[in-house]
């Protein structure tokens, strides 16, 4: 991809939810884009009706990222680009189960997922971020919470967090500015693919619109908030999770 305009945007998991709200935003504010995800069909359809839209371009990559090639490939697609102002950490998957007993494949996908493939695309980013940039790692609020059913994947989430921080330290002096996203309950496909999770059961105050949480993202981005929760409410379970209200926290959930 040679884009000819200023901007340029990576988004991963980009064909639905909070990706595909990225990838919305963005591109009405005029940011050519690398749409990343594993369903071409979704991607193809989504880029079509952006370049309709906007005067911008979107590439699509067809990548699962939980595969050591599809990385490869990422990574090369960045090292091609002359510059990448925003890089967007999204792809993921959600499974329930004790960890004794859910599929162990799974778990480790989940690690490469959450875990490695982001560590890579950043380091990978940096070196097109020469001027300055933004890199955003959608992590989650189980990052906080420690949620039986869920021990890799909040684990998973908050090395995203940890990570976010401490990078941002190294990188404060060269422009770089970097986001751990830490949403609650986003009204996306996520949840409904996760085996054993009934969504009806969660309260309808916790819910945000994938484009509430995009918005609040890329507000608290521009003033520099390294951490970002979305959502008063979700602000407030954070709060209560850091002052160690687990079993509240647990019963809100409808997770014991």
């Amino acid at each position: 991809m040679n884009p000819s305009r200023d901007k340029v945007a990576l988004i991963t998991g980009a064909s639905s939810g909070l990706g595909e709200a990225y990838a919305r935003k963005l591109a009405s504010q005029g940011y050519d884009l690398v749409l990343v995800a594993r369903r071409e069909e979704r991607l193809s359809a989504l880029s079509s009706e952006l370049q309709a839209d906007y005067p911008i371009t979107a590439e699509v990559l067809v990548a699962d990222l939980t595969r050591e090639r599809d990385i490869k490939r990422v990574e090369t697609t960045i090292s091609d680009l002359d510059h990448i102002d925003i890089l967007i950490n999204n792809a993921g998957f959600g499974t329930t189960g004790t960890f004794a007993e859910v599929d162990l494949k799974g778990q480790l996908g989940m690690i490469t997922l959450y875990v490695v493939a982001p560590t890579r695309l950043i380091r990978a980013a940096l070196h097109k971020m020469e001027k300055g940039g933004s890199i955003i790692n959608v992590a989650s609020l189980g990052a906080f919470i420690k949620v039986p059913g869920n021990v890799t994947y909040c684990a998973a989430k908050s090395y995203l967090v940890v990570f976010s921080e401490t990078l941002q330290i190294e990188l404060k002096e060269k422009g770089i500015r970097v986001q751990a996203l830490c949403p609650g309950f986003a009204r996306t496909e996520f949840h409904g693919k996760m085996g054993g999770f009934d969504s009806s059961v969660v309260p309808k105050v916790l819910w945000m619109n994938p484009e509430d949480v995009v918005k609040e993202s890329l507000k608290a981005l521009e003033k520099g908030k390294v951490v970002c929760i979305p959502g008063l409410r979700n602000r407030i379970v954070f709060i209560l999770a850091r002052i160690g209200v687990s079993p509240f926290l647990l019963k809100l959930y409808h997770l014991q």
